[in-house]
């Protein structure tokens, strides 16, 4: 999907424009048959509005099935986030305990969770304002 348009008010523009272009070709065809415009160039003009038209069913049901996809994945991240909380707030416990266990002060117990959470030495010294060695020990 790499080459979708991301934005959905961009999606309904480009339908918005299928559906002038398919509009000023039938009011064309219209004119061109009234003044007994030649065959082919009325068939062309047919072309033209079908192929517009065609456009514009593509890009609606695109934008239908986006919608529709969307709306599942919210379902199923609520879902994964509710059979999840329980697991989570376990860990959450076992960490808890465990630092409890180690003893650790609150400073350590902070620089632990930084360090849980992915965050590097230097990082964490950064954010504590404090030089790296003391994060290390």
């Amino acid at each position: 999907m790499s080459d979708d348009i991301r934005e959905p008010h961009a999606r309904l523009v480009i339908i918005a424009l299928f559906a002038l272009i398919a509009a000023l070709i039938t009011w064309d065809l219209a004119i061109d048959y009234g003044e007994g415009a030649d065959w082919r160039h009325v068939a062309v003009e047919l072309l033209i509005l079908v192929v517009a038209a065609s456009g514009i069913a593509y890009l609606w049901r695109r934008f239908d099935r986006t919608r529709i996809d969307l709306a599942d994945a919210r379902e199923q991240a609520a879902q994964w986030q509710e059979q999840n909380r329980e697991i989570i707030q376990g860990l959450g416990s076992a960490i808890e305990t465990q630092f409890r266990q180690w003893k650790l002060t609150p400073a350590e117990t902070d620089i632990g969770l930084l360090l849980l959470k992915g965050l590097s030495h230097n990082e964490i010294a950064a954010l504590r304002e404090t030089s790296e060695r003391t994060i290390r020990e």
